[in-house]
């Protein structure tokens, strides 16, 4: 089996015909070229690295599988981002690690803070968080999800997505907030 080599700076657009042919040069050019990446999208769901990890070999493997189903409509890399966030959250939902505490909306639902975030490690902050919070929390803000879809998602309510959305962000000005003084302590 051939594959062309492409350029770092060349899109992994061109590695779709290979890998619809299922040639595993073309594989794993595509899993050198984007997990990193993956990994990273992973690991804002699942705090443990080795979860995360097995999260992102199973949706590169339903993305080697099911690579006939993307028709070429928005990015590729789009596409499997979608399909690393839906295999963190099936693993979520097998390991029953998400109990929403309520159904209730909180009246601020606009918590905005303009931290300065120079020294703060977004990853760190994340995994401070519930697993519940981090769902909603990334889903929102980091894939664009409506608390529509969302809720349709995780199997919630409108109103317990804006709850944990509003929780989320309050947890983690908390977080920011610690970090910060424990940084003008030393």
């Amino acid at each position: 089996m051939k594959i062309i080599s492409i350029h770092r700076k060349q899109k992994v657009e061109l590695l779709i015909p290979q890998l619809r042919k299922q040639n595993r040069l073309a594989q794993k050019e595509l899993f050198d070229r984007s997990s990193r990446k993956m990994l990273s999208v992973c690991r804002s769901y699942i705090s443990d690295l080795h979860f995360a990890e097995d999260c992102m070999l199973k949706g590169f493997l339903k993305v080697f599988k099911n690579i006939d189903s993307y028709k070429s409509q928005g990015s590729f890399e789009g596409w499997m981002r979608r399909i690393m966030v839906n295999e963190c959250l099936d693993f979520i939902r097998m390991n029953k690690s998400m109990v929403y505490l309520d159904e209730i909306i909180l009246k601020d639902e606009s918590v905005d803070f303009e931290e300065d975030m120079s020294g703060v490690n977004a990853q760190d902050l994340l995994d401070q968080l519930p697993e519940t919070y981090r769902a909603v929390f990334n889903l929102f803000v980091l894939e664009d999800y409506s608390h529509k879809e969302i809720s349709a998602l995780l199997s919630i309510s409108e109103a317990t997505s804006k709850t944990q959305l509003l929780r989320a962000k309050n947890k983690l000005r908390e977080l920011v907030l610690q970090q910060k003084n424990k940084a003008n302590e030393q």
